[in-house]
Order: C-alpha cells, then structure tokens, then sequence
C-alpha cells in the first residue's frame, strides 16, 4: 500500500495553526536524524521543556485543588509517548517526516517513538520562532481533549513505582533495585526488559516496555501483584 503524499509546508502550517517566520525551524524539526545532520533532536530537547511547563501550567489552572503528587502523575501521563503519537497522528505528522529512504522503507514514519520525538521538536521550534505566547495556545488545543480525559480515576492512581515503594518504606525495608537484563530491536525500535529486585521479599520479577520508564512501571507492578498472590508476604 502507497503511502499517503506528504502536505506542502503551507498546508501543513495551517492545519499546524502557526505560520513560521524562521522556515528552517520547521523543516528543522521534520528532520529525522536518518535524513542529514541538521536534524530534530536539539529541539526536541527544548520542545520537552516547554511541553511540561505549559502542562504544568495547564494542570495548576485546571485543578486548582489538587496536591502536587497527584498533578505531577497526571502530567506524566500525558507527556507519556503514547500520548505524543496521538497528537502526532492528528497532525498528520506521518505525511511531513524527512526520513533517510531505509528509515522510510522500515516504516519509520508510523514509528510512535520518532513521532513522539517529532512533536516535542515543533513544540521547541514554535517556541523558539514565536516565544511562550506562541506556543502555549497550541499545546493547549493538542492536550485539551487529553486533559479532559485525566477525569478518569485510573489516571489520578498512584504508579506502580510509587505504590511499591511506599510500601518498603512502610515497613522500613530499601527501595527496589532497577536494572536493565535486555535490550531487544533496533536502535530507533526498542524493547526494554527491566529486573526489579526487592531483596527484603528475596524477590525479583521483570518487566517489558518501550522505554526504561516503562518497562520499571510494568516490573514494579509484577512485584506488587506477586505480593497479592501471597500475601504472607505482605505482614510488616
């Protein structure tokens, strides 16, 4: 199946909702690092930054009673990967992607990690091209619908990170110990698996996940269902 021709950056500009002054940031940041070494990841650096400022800020605007730990997992829900691919779909992301014609061929442009990536990049280039006052309006149109989703109890949960460590420290037992045991993919492609090791239970269980972050959440969270199912475990 063909893939769909990409947008002209004019169209892409106004569905984006900015027109650049400085052309070379956007192109910049549609730049995979496959493609040549005027690439996006210098801005995606800058795009992360101003991505969890204005969620920060969004998040104390539209919870105001709510404590920090709670305000800090939502915004580490929707700065998730998971949640950029969204945003990165609805900006027909795919279509714009300068990618090294390998990179392309591997499916590159429906990878969600370099679409991610692509979504913090023109978040710094249109912080950069028009300052806070560009960038704020547009990063609240993307997440609005996100942050309107966070109503959901699950989201507002404790991570399993957080839960099994609170329960150590309960019991004034150490911290878990984290450790990478696999790497599986290519480089841009990855799956990592994660040995989490709670040596007062004499326990360890892993877990998968497309980043280190992840795969932590999913081996902490086998550990805790590991206590459920034994639950002698589990007495102070």
């Amino acid at each position: 199946m063909n893939s769909p021709s990409p947008l002209s950056l004019e169209a892409f500009q106004q569905h984006l909702g900015h027109r650049f002054k400085q052309q070379t940031l956007l192109a910049q940041a549609l730049t995979h690092r496959s493609f040549g070494s005027d690439h996006n990841e210098r801005l995606e650096f800058l795009g992360d930054a101003v991505l969890n400022l204005i969620v920060s800020d969004l998040l104390f605007g539209h919870f105001s009673s709510s404590p920090e730990g709670d305000l800090t997992r939502v915004r580490a829900h929707l700065v998730r990967q998971d949640m950029l691919h969204r945003v990165a779909l609805g900006l027909q992301l795919p279509r714009m992607l300068r990618l090294s014609e390998g990179e392309a061929r591997g499916g590159g442009a429906q990878r969600p990690s370099i679409l991610a990536d692509a979504v913090e990049a023109i978040i710094g280039a249109v912080y950069l091209d028009g300052g806070f006052a560009a960038a704020h309006p547009l990063v609240w149109q993307w997440f609005k619908p996100l942050i309107t989703e966070t109503t959901a109890s699950q989201t507002w949960a404790k991570d399993a990170k957080t839960q099994l460590q609170e329960w150590l420290q309960a019991r004034q037992q150490p911290v878990p110990d984290y450790r990478i045991d696999t790497i599986k993919g290519r480089a841009h492609d990855q799956t990592f698996v994660v040995a989490c090791t709670v040596p007062a239970l004499n326990t360890t269980c892993t877990g998968e996940g497309r980043s280190r972050r992840a795969a932590e959440q999913e081996a902490a969270r086998a550990v805790l269902n590991h206590l459920e199912k034994h639950p002698s475990h589990a007495k102070p």
